[in-house]
């Protein structure tokens, strides 16, 4: 590992705030994949795994497992929306293992959920573009000002990776170009704080 890979500062805290935020961002289209799949529970799984270390749980087993298993719940969906929405899943347990390198595909730990998530809505409304769109501003007012902070540690996100890699890169710039006041807060206009939500529902 060279000297500059080493140099981005991760904390136990930092960890469990992105994985909040990526489970929060998979959550909102657990329902395209649970239309299409109704009997596997895998996504499901691999996103309250993800709620539960972000809630101070540990970073081990059930989280690996869980989100290889949202990842072949992916191969199993009928639609193209619903494996999208299984890889969302899969980003949100996958979040936690955000290595402190400094390398641009360590993003996809971020955003990667974010980004299957909103392609998951667009192509439930038709492949519409503009709704792949609305949905990442949605994402980008979720983020906490702690997701922005450490994000910002990181290289930009990189190139490739298709519709799905693009809007990656959307969000990315989406979130880099807030600022601390313009952030939401808890009295905001967003939901609360994705820590505190119920990974049940």
């Amino acid at each position: 590992m060279s000297g500059d890979e080493s140099e981005i500062a991760l904390s136990r805290q930092d960890l469990r705030e992105v994985t909040a935020f990526a489970a929060a961002c998979a959550e909102g289209v657990l329902d395209v994949f649970e239309t299409d799949q109704p009997d596997d529970p895998r996504p499901r799984d691999a996103i309250g795994a993800a709620w539960e270390f972000a809630r101070g749980g540990e970073r081990g087993k059930r989280l690996r497992d869980t989100a290889w298993a949202a990842l072949k719940a992916a191969g199993s969906a009928d639609t193209a929306a619903a494996r999208e929405a299984a890889r969302a899943a899969m980003s949100a347990a996958s979040a936690a293992y955000l290595h402190p390198l400094a390398k641009a595909t360590q993003v996809k730990h971020i955003l990667g959920a974010g980004a299957h998530a909103a392609r998951a809505a667009e192509l439930v409304a038709g492949d519409d573009p503009s709704t792949g769109a609305e949905h990442v501003e949605r994402v980008v007012r979720r983020a906490t000002p702690v997701v922005v902070e450490v994000l910002g540690r990181f290289p930009a996100a990189p190139d490739g990776g298709g519709r799905v890699g693009e809007l990656t890169r959307v969000l990315d710039r989406g979130l880099r170009s807030l600022t601390f006041a313009e952030q939401p807060s808890a009295s905001g206009g967003c939901r609360s704080h994705p820590a505190d939500r119920d990974p049940s529902r």
